[in-house]
């Protein structure tokens, strides 16, 4: 016999029963788990396509019925679907990530055997999704005693508790109070997460509260004022300063510096970074290049001491006893190289601007294909621009390719050039170990090509800038790693962040910031806002700065 059509005026027998209908655990179940107008969407698309599913599930009409009330507040019913949501995908792509690291990068699989509630992948999934909810119900909670203080009833409250009052009628007040869900952050073990986070929203927090400052006119003046923000002003100038923090971290400090940026650098290095000879004996040592590296850091303890030939002079001491290590590269050097730091560098050339000027014909062509590959795949979704203006896409896309290239060719050169310039031009004794920090200054500066599209990049190696600054003072001791000091400072920033929001919403650039501000407070109004206007607010980041 037939099933009757659930969605038809037919007659037919409900799957759900009155009874079932008042049913407050189904109810509170459906509520919690999935929104009416959500459910209508899975219906349609997947429930009403296979027959088992529509007739032992119940219809739209029904759930309707069960989940929404005329005149009740959704509001913590959608925070708690939220917050399920989070953890349940935080939780897979972890999971997914963790199976493609195994099969496609060949890492090790973490076979080691521990308790559900000690499992990393759970904690970070209650973490955030802990954070997203107690956000949302301590900002509702913190905007509703708010308005019931302002009321002509809470006036004796008022004036018996003036200061406390004044903190809780602020108009900052919810969206402080709301940062407080930061501190389920640790209830994830991972420090260096942890930290990364805090990293990420202090920087958003930096930049948020400069573009306040700057659109309420109090650093330049306003739009079209006679002290309006230079056109060369822009955050291409955090490079110069990060740069030279991070090279002298490679130096000095390199099990502070990015891993990710340590291989990248001695990848595109040539010809700074001598490889072993194909017809080198295998039983001799060989310097590694971290070897070399940390020799440079050695030479400028030694305050640069001056180069020897072995080859003028056999029989005399020409590397001082803890730099022996690099003799296989020194020892055939140059006989016209006077700079010990320039026969390591590049021993078989004595010019230093010659082997300027090759490391750029050999690492422009080497950056210039890796970024046509990189940009031309991120413009695949972009493929209607190119359809539409198809010269004018690969221009842009040119265009972009030879600029990036030219600033990484650039600033890697120049970081080690920098060493042989400063040789030359300076005396041995004169800044020895400051000297890199000024030559990653110098290298630096070729961000101003990047000045208009690189803001992005410039912010992440900012970030790594910073992380690598705070375990430098750690490791040699100028500050003290105070424990839970990252969560302290995640919460800060967040509240820095949400104070700027409520102040200003436009001083939060980036569209991506914005959902998930919006999200945190669970304003939807907001969010469809902003999913309308996302692209002009992607478009007005590139331009910006």
């Amino acid at each position: 016999m037939a099933t009757p059509d659930r969605d038809s005026g037919k007659p037919g027998r409900d799957r759900l029963s009155a009874k079932s209908t008042t049913d407050p655990v189904l109810r509170n179940t459906l509520r919690y788990t999935i929104s009416a107008k959500e459910y209508q969407v899975l219906h349609k698309y997947i429930i009403s396509r296979s027959k088992v599913l529509k007739r032992n599930t119940p219809t739209v009409s029904q759930v309707e019925k069960l989940v929404d009330r005329p005149g009740r507040d959704d509001y913590n019913a959608a925070a708690v679907r939220a917050s399920l949501r989070v953890f349940l995908a935080t939780g897979a792509a972890l999971k997914a990530w963790a199976v493609i690291k195994e099969t496609l990068f060949k890492g090790k699989a973490d076979t080691a055997k521990t308790t559900l509630w000690r499992s990393p992948t759970l904690r970070l999934s209650l973490s955030l999704s802990s954070i997203l909810l107690l956000h949302r119900l301590l900002f509702r909670f913190f905007t509703r005693l708010r308005a019931h203080l302002l009321t002509p009833d809470a006036q004796p409250f008022r004036r018996r508790n003036p200061r406390t009052s004044q903190t809780l009628t602020s108009r900052f007040a919810p969206a402080v109070g709301a940062s407080l869900a930061g501190f389920m952050l640790g209830v994830y073990p991972g420090e260096q997460l942890r930290l990364s986070l805090a990293i990420y929203v202090l920087s958003q927090a930096a930049e948020a509260t400069y573009n306040l400052a700057e659109e309420q006119g109090w650093i330049w003046g306003k739009k079209g004022s006679r002290w309006e923000r230079p056109w060369w002003f822009g955050s291409w100038m955090l490079m110069p300063l990060v740069s030279g923090q991070l090279l002298h971290a490679f130096v000095f400090d390199r099990d502070c510096f990015p891993e990710a940026l340590n291989g990248f650098m001695m990848r595109f290095s040539p010809p700074y970074i001598q490889a072993r000879p194909a017809d080198y004996p295998s039983n001799l040592p060989w310097p590694a290049p971290g070897e070399v590296v940390d020799s440079l850091a050695e030479m400028g303890r030694l305050r640069f001491p001056p180069f020897i030939s072995p080859i003028l002079f056999p029989n005399k001491k020409t590397l001082p006893t803890t730099l022996l290590s690099t003799a296989p590269i020194t020892d055939v050097a140059h006989p016209l190289i006077t700079s010990l730091s320039c026969a390591l560098l590049h021993p078989n050339d004595p010019s230093c601007a010659r082997t300027y000027l090759t490391y750029w014909l050999r690492a422009f062509p080497r950056f210039a294909r890796l970024f046509a590959v990189v940009f031309a795949v991120f413009s695949l979704p972009k493929y209607k621009a190119f359809y539409n203006a198809p010269i004018a896409s690969l221009d842009q896309l040119g265009r972009s390719v030879l600029r990036t290239s030219a600033f990484a060719t650039g600033s890697i050169g120049t970081a080690w050039a920098a060493i042989c310039f400063f040789q030359n031009f300076l005396p041995s004794k004169a800044l020895p170990t400051q000297r890199f920090f000024l030559g990653g200054f110098l290298a630096g500066l070729w961000s101003f090509l990047e000045r208009e599209t690189g803001r992005g990049n410039f912010l992440y190696m900012s970030r790594l800038s910073m992380d690598s600054v705070w375990k430098v003072g750690v490791k040699r001791g100028w500050w003290k790693s105070l424990k839970g000091g990252d969560v302290w400072l995640f919460v800060a920033a967040l509240a820095v962040v949400n104070a700027v929001y409520t102040k200003d919403h436009n001083a939060i650039k980036g569209g991506a910031v914005r959902r998930v501000l919006a999200g945190l407070r669970g304003e939807s109004a907001a969010l469809r806002g902003i999913e309308i206007d996302g692209d002009d607010v992607d478009e007005e980041d590139k331009k910006e700065r």
